[in-house]
This record gives structure tokens, sequence and C-alpha cells, in this order.
């Protein structure tokens, strides 16, 4: 199988959008532990997020040929935004104040399954046994999910092991939480990321114009997300700054996340579909077991490295049976198009006579 521009383009962006998930993660959960509220946190990098990505609207919308946004896709994007941002973000970083980064990477690598089950609901995977494509990826997620799985649950010998000082690591630390409501929230906030991609990928293909789409679902997003940010957080102070790490998360996701993450994310959701997308997942252990190494002094185990290699061969199973199947579809259409040729020349001919 031959490896083209097309597929090493979205596997970097891909790679890129994980380890800015993971560093700011990272940084929420610093910001969290010396105080912030995840409410407070998720608004403000949402509307700075907004007023990053607003120039580049602007231009576009000079620049484009699309066709005007109708009332429906008007809807469909303040849907994504109440998904996406008022009800996923809230949850998901309440799912983190209560318990980890390590747990919510963990419980992410749940969400390839997940997704790849709603896919099929709604049609855009085909689920054929006695295909070799369907095969590919169905097996293929199974053994990433396990090795994400084998490298959270099993250390094994050490291999490399760094000193650090403590106080590196006390800016991670995590305060006395509630592990089982916090899996909770994670659990929910994962089935509704993978529906959230899917549908994502549904009005993407309706209506692919991606900068647009991106910053109507942040806009409405965000908007949606702070009247029920105000209407429960009534402390004023909690509102304040006040601590270097708030104000450097808070910027860190606003440019990273809500502007970069979400436009590279729907690309990559147009160009590759959900599926693809949500198989970066279990890759984010392995970068979080790096940037732990690279950063944070950890040690690193054995488990990690046996368990970083499964989720690289399940990854790669599944980058084959798209390959595998887009390749199948193309010959269809070129095979289709050589017996229609034919046709069309022998009505010409008669037309001539």
């Amino acid at each position: 199988m031959l490896i083209s521009i097309e597929d090493v383009v979205p596997f970097i962006v891909m790679m890129l959008v994980e380890c800015v998930e993971v560093s700011s993660l990272t940084l929420a959960k610093s910001a969290m532990n010396n105080g912030m509220s995840q409410l407070v946190y998720v608004v403000y990098y949402n509307v700075l997020g907004t007023i990053v990505l607003f120039p580049f609207f602007a231009v576009h919308n000079c620049r484009s040929n699309w066709p005007p946004i109708t009332s429906g896709l008007i809807f469909r994007f303040m849907i994504l935004g109440l998904l996406g941002i008022g009800f996923l973000q809230p949850l998901g970083y309440a799912g983190i104040n209560y318990s980890s980064p390590t747990l919510s990477t963990a419980l992410g690598n749940l969400i390839p399954a997940y997704t790849y089950l709603i896919a099929i609901i709604f049609r855009m995977e085909k689920l054929d046994i006695r295909s070799s494509s369907s095969q590919a990826k169905s097996i293929g997620t199974f053994i990433a999910i396990s090795g994400a799985l084998l490298l959270t649950l099993y250390k094994g010998p050490e291999i490399i092991r760094i000193v650090s000082y403590d106080s590196t690591k006390t800016i991670v630390s995590s305060q006395a939480s509630n592990w089982i409501l916090g899996g909770l929230l994670l659990a929910i906030t994962g089935i509704l990321l993978s529906t959230w991609h899917v549908l994502q990928t549904a009005t993407i293909k309706e209506h692919p114009d991606e900068i647009t789409m991106v910053f109507y679902v942040s806009c409405f997003g965000t908007i949606i997300c702070a009247i029920f940010s105000l209407i429960i957080e009534r402390n004023f102070d909690a509102w304040l700054l006040n601590s270097s790490y708030e104000i450097v998360a808070v910027v860190f996701a606003g440019v990273f996340l809500g502007a970069f993450r979400n436009r590279v994310l729907v690309w990559c959701l147009h160009k590759k579909g959900p599926v693809y997308v949500a198989m970066f997942k279990p890759l984010s252990m392995v970068i979080a077991v790096i940037m732990g190494i690279m950063f944070l002094g950890d040690t690193l185990y054995s488990g990690s490295v046996i368990g970083a290699m499964i989720i690289a061969a399940g990854f790669y199973a599944v980058v084959w049976g798209q390959a595998n199947e887009k390749t199948n579809l193309s010959m269809g259409e070129e095979e289709f198009s050589i017996h229609k040729t034919p046709l069309l020349l022998c009505e010409n001919e008669v037309l001539d006579l």
C-alpha cells in the first residue's frame, strides 16, 4: 500500500491535536487544583477561541462562493454547539476535576468503539463481515483499545527512570476527588463526543464550508455555555482569574483548542471520517506517557512500550482497512465507467448514421 500525502497530513495533524489536548488537560487540572471553576474555564477559553476564529471567518466569508446559510443549517450549528460546548465540555472538565487527566485519557480509549458503533447506526460506516476492509477496521479498533487498556493497567519492569524534583510533580497533583463520579461523567462525555463527531461529519458533508461551520458552532456553543454557567456559577469571585496557572490554561486552551483544534478536527472529519479521528484517542495514552517522561520525569515501564506497539498495530489495521475500502470503491467506479463508455459510443455512432 503506497502512502500518499493525503494520508500523511491528516496523521500529522491528528497527532498534533492529541498533543494539544493532553497538554490542555494537564494545564486545566492544574488550574482547577488552584481553585478555578470548570465552568468558568470552559466559558473563557471558548470566548477566546471564538475571538481568534473571527478574523479568519470574516476574510473567508468575503472570498467564499458557498451558497447562503439556510435556517436548517443554523439550527444544526446550534445543536452542535449545544452538544459539543454546552454539554460535552462542562461534563468532561467536571469529570477531570473530580478525577484526573490520566483517567480521562484512559476512558478516552473507549471512544473508537463508541464512534464505530454510532457511525454504523448512522450508516457512515459499512459493516460487512465478509469484507476484508470491515474486518480490518473492526479488528484494528479492538486491538487498539486492548493495547490502550494494557498500557493503562499494566506497568511491568522499569526501562527508563528519570530523577525529577517533587516540586515539578506537584503542578499536576490531584486533590482528594470522587473517582466514581468523575469516571461516570467522563464515560458520558465519551459517548457525547462520539455522537458529536458523527453529527459534525454528516453536517460538513452536506455543507462543506469548514471555517463557517467551526465559527458558528463555536459562537453558538459559547453563548449557550455562558448562559448556563452564569445561572449555575453565581459567585462573582469565581469569574476572576487569580493565578498564572489559570491565565496560562485559558490562553493555551483558547488558542490551541478553541481555534486550532476545532478547525483542523472538522477538516479531518471531512477528509477521513469520524472513525479515523476517534482512532487517535488510544494514541493519546502514548503521548501522555511520552510527555510525562520528557516534562514530568515519569518512569518508562515495559507495559507502556508493549501497549504502544499494540496500539500502533491496531491503528495501522484501521488505516489499511479504510485505504483498501477507498481503493475498491475507486476500482468499482472505474469499472462502471469502462462498461458505460462503449454504450455511449454506440449511441453516438447510431446518431451519426
